[in-house]
């Protein structure tokens, strides 16, 4: 199975704790938090990555190159600044095969079990579907509804928010097809949850919530940071 990660984002909120770098190659413990996301799919059954990067990229490729241990590297590299969305879309035509293929963000772990969430997948008969978490802090990660069959009604951003626990985990199963037929809006910044996956619920696309409680770090912030190697040494 092949995997996109996002991995443009700045860390401006952390450079009070880590030096210039590209927020995914965060130290910890001696290692880029990259390394540790790069890891553990790879013994979830990941065999190529492509990363979509743009601040400061060579850092990265200096650092992991076309290979990971025994899976395989590419690079989507941003020209400008394409959010979430436009990373995603720049990095599809990357993909080698039209199977479902798994999103990550880069300044998140979350511990899912892959074969669970595929499972899962298949049996919504869903085009997406998202890991989720509960949390109280929607200002921070907007929310999601749920139906009661298990397939999202509303995604939201932190500028609208619903009376919601559930947020988005940042672990995403895509079918291979889904956006053939959309392409980078003239290389201009694209958010993924605030247009993209809203967009794609207008358009009566399936896209399901699947809840776990395993654990989750967020890098964005020093506080969460400083939790990251803790949370990491549990599941590597």
């Amino acid at each position: 199975m092949e995997a996109i990660i996002l991995a443009g984002g700045l860390g401006k909120r952390l450079r009070s704790t880590v030096p210039d770098l590209p927020k995914p190659m965060a130290p910890i413990k001696g290692k880029p938090f990259l390394w540790y996301l790069l890891d553990y799919w790879l013994h979830q059954g990941i065999n190529h990555f492509i990363l979509s990067v743009g601040y400061k990229f060579e850092v990265i490729r200096e650092q992991f190159g076309t290979k990971f241990k025994n899976a395989e590297v590419s690079y989507a590299i941003e020209s400008k600044p394409l959010g979430t969305g436009g990373g995603l879309l720049l990095a599809i035509k990357y993909l080698r095969s039209k199977e479902p293929f798994l999103l990550l963000n880069g300044d998140t772990f979350f511990a899912i079990n892959l074969n669970n969430l595929f499972k899962y997948h298949e049996k919504r008969t869903s085009d997406i579907t998202l890991s989720l978490i509960e949390t109280k802090d929607n200002k921070r990660y907007g929310g999601i509804l749920l139906d009661n069959h298990g397939m999202i009604s509303s995604i939201n951003s932190p500028k609208n928010l619903f009376n919601t626990n559930m947020a988005n985990g940042g672990v995403y199963i895509i079918n291979g097809p889904l956006f053939s037929q959309h392409t980078q809006k003239n290389f201009e910044k694209y958010s993924l949850e605030e247009e993209l996956l809203p967009q794609l619920l207008k358009q009566k696309k399936r896209i399901a919530g699947f809840i776990s409680k395993d654990s989750f770090v967020d890098i964005g912030i020093p506080h969460d940071y400083t939790l990251a190697a803790d949370i990491l040494s549990q599941h590597m």
